[in-house]
């Protein structure tokens, strides 16, 4: 380390002391952490008749870290569209391949496949070398970028757009004619574990947070919808201004138009280009603008064969007032969404979330639309805000994503509040899967990276099915309350510092006051599971003795009922002595001596009468994701 990074430290020490540690904003900084920063500046224009997007890219490089970089890469997305490339051959030898790519890449002819090229790139105004290999371009640097200094890239790049298979594209399946992410040469992530040189192989993303400021030029009859804020809405119109009379250039004679996007502290930038969007906006009073791109027109053949409830306007027509009665609930169980405006984009393949927007197939049914929509919003605050590096922990983005907008569906949209009711739902959605799953002996670590789980569904079960269930076990340790007061602890923490899944860990322990690191060493980097039963009840006297047994290798505290046949109720607690400390309990509860997790057995004596008993019940609210509940009742 250098002399002066050393006495930059120790003044920064000296200043917390000074200002007191103990509040304010200094109190809330992860200690030794760091992160790049990026200023992108783009000029693109697109030719619609070649599918063909040109343009520059200006990008101010901040190295904040305490190497110096003697080279950059770049993400280079769609050289995946080609027969050969690595998603190809991955979707071609994969035993259960994603049907929506399957072997379509393989036969792309070649004016449908994609490609991004770098013309020319020069570092401060010098012109560096490029080492193309697949999606990734590896560039070395004219000079060596030092801590705490900043470079600048210029680049001449173009891009030839796909037909949509994944995500990205042109002309998909319903009619969209321009679905645009992972549209640029893209940095690579640079943290403590280095470069992120994942290649795009179909699954998840890792950026660094910047600011993009994008100039899109294409053909007038386009509607497009973006990442940011429209800079020049007067010269644009369709819907982005109040009233259409005020717009500059509304008889101007010119085919094209420059979108001018703004977004600051985000880590990607999506658009979406079609002549026939609806434009619709909704304001979340004191929170973001919403807004709705849809076509009123289906054209999806097999969604059209389908029994409609109703049309594309009476569909997204109550998506707006469903995301507009939900927000509030969301804001106060999640945190504050700390941006202007959100964009609900009818396009891709399905739904992909982005900064500030979702890419959404929108020829569904209103409980289809709201429930993808919900999904794609929550992103924005696990894979938006949070940003944890997906490719290495895709199951913290889309596992907490999926308990959160089960949790937002069932309260908003539900009976009640899904602490107040029998978690049935939840359990039915997800823990029978998972219940099967793992007798299937086809279960993989949660902590696999994305692209490299042996099958797709092994990928779905561990990220989407188990990642939530991780957060549905951590509400039945931690209890709700403490649940709740962490995740908004997380939040704050950490947002806009791409956290690990132990710093998500770490703070529910300080809020808790309860060790939760073994219960991540179990759930997270095994595949054990979780099976407690009732082994034996003998009565001695005037007492009786229970025995539980953990037959999986999953320790866990554990809740007991014991129903008298008089009708009297008594509730014991188990706790488990690496925890430390156990949940707040109701005062109906017992509280027993702790288990070890050691032991393959737990008794205790109840002071009743086996004759006495009518039920006992091992996790009597179904909230354990137990995988064989069958040996979880005892009754005469």
């Amino acid at each position: 380390m250098r002399l002066w990074t050393s006495l930059g430290f120790w003044v920064w020490l000296c200043f917390l002391g000074l200002s007191g540690i103990g509040g304010g904003l200094w109190a809330q900084q992860p200690r030794g952490y760091w992160q790049q920063a990026v200023r992108y500046e783009m000029d693109v224009s697109l030719d619609e008749k070649k599918h063909l997007l040109s343009g520059r890219q200006r990008l101010f490089y901040t190295n904040h870290s305490p190497d110096t970089l003697s080279r950059l890469f770049y993400h280079l997305y769609f050289n995946a569209f080609q027969p050969n490339s690595m998603m190809d051959v991955r979707s071609r030898s994969i035993s259960d391949p994603d049907p929506r790519v399957g072997n379509r890449i393989y036969r792309l002819k070649k004016k449908e496949q994609g490609y991004q090229r770098i013309l020319r790139l020069r570092q401060d105004g010098e012109e560096v070398g490029i080492k193309i290999v697949g999606t990734l371009a590896e560039v070395i640097l004219h000079h060596d970028v030092f801590p705490d200094s900043t470079t600048v890239m210029d680049m001449d790049f173009e891009a030839k757009i796909p037909v949509q298979i994944r995500r990205a594209g042109r002309n998909n399946v319903e009619g969209i004619s321009y679905s645009m992410s992972q549209w640029y040469p893209k940095l690579a992530a640079y943290d403590a574990l280095g470069w992120h040189t994942t290649p795009y192989v179909a699954r998840e993303f890792y950026g660094v947070w910047g600011d993009f400021e994008v100039k899109i030029t294409l053909n007038k009859k386009f509607i497009v919808a973006g990442t940011g804020k429209l800079k020049n809405p007067e010269e644009i119109g369709h819907g982005y201004v109040v009233q259409e009379d005020i717009v500059k250039n509304k008889d101007f004679p010119s085919a094209r138009l420059v979108w001018h996007f703004e977004a600051k502290r985000v880590h990607d930038f999506v658009w979406a280009a079609d002549p026939d969007y609806q434009h619709e906006t909704v304001q979340v009073p004191g929170g973001p603008l919403l807004r709705f791109f849809y076509q009123k027109e289906r054209h999806n053949k097999k969604s059209a064969a389908r029994d409609w409830e109703d049309s594309m306007e009476g569909v997204w027509g109550q998506l707006q007032s469903d995301i507009l009665k939900a927000f509030p609930f969301i804001e106060n169980h999640f945190g504050k969404y700390p941006y202007e405006n959100y964009s609900f984009i009818q396009g891709g393949d399905g739904g992909m979330e982005y900064p500030m927007a979702t890419l959404i197939t929108g020829e569904r049914t209103k409980a289809s639309l709201r429930g993808v929509a919900l999904h794609e919003l929550m992103h924005s605050w696990y894979q938006g805000v949070l940003a944890t590096n997906e490719s290495r922990y895709a199951w913290v983005d889309e596992g907490f994503t999926s308990h959160a907008d089960h949790w937002v569906e069932h309260s908003v949209f539900g009976k009640g509040q899904i602490e107040g009711d029998n978690p049935s739902n939840f359990l039915k959605r997800y823990y029978k899967v998972y219940a099967q799953w793992t007798q299937t002996g086809s279960e993989e670590r949660m902590n696999t990276w994305a692209d490299h789980f042996k099958t797709n569904q092994a990928y779905v079960v561990a990220s989407y099915v188990k990642g939530a269930i991780f957060q549905q076990q951590l509400v039945y340790i931690l209890g709700w309350e403490v649940f709740r007061r962490g995740l908004l602890r997380y939040y704050d923490i950490w947002k806009f510092k791409n956290p690990s899944p132990e710093d998500y860990i770490r703070v529910l322990e300080k809020e808790s006051g309860l060790k939760l690191g073994w219960y991540y060493e179990y759930f997270v980097n095994t595949t054990h599971w979780i099976d407690y039963g009732i082994k034996e009840i003998r009565t001695q006297g005037d007492t009786t003795e229970v025995e539980i047994v953990r037959i999986g290798e999953i320790p866990m505290p554990l809740e007991i009922r014991v129903i008298l046949k008089d009708g009297d109720i008594k509730n014991y607690y188990i706790p488990l002595q690496m925890m430390r400390g156990e949940k707040a309990l109701p005062s109906s509860y017992e509280r027993l001596a702790p288990s070890r997790w050691t032991d393959s057995s737990y008794s205790w004596q109840i002071p009743f009468k086996k004759e006495e008993i009518e039920r006992i019940i091992l996790d009597p609210d179904g909230f354990l994701a137990d995988v064989n509940r069958k040996d979880n009742l005892y009754t005469q």
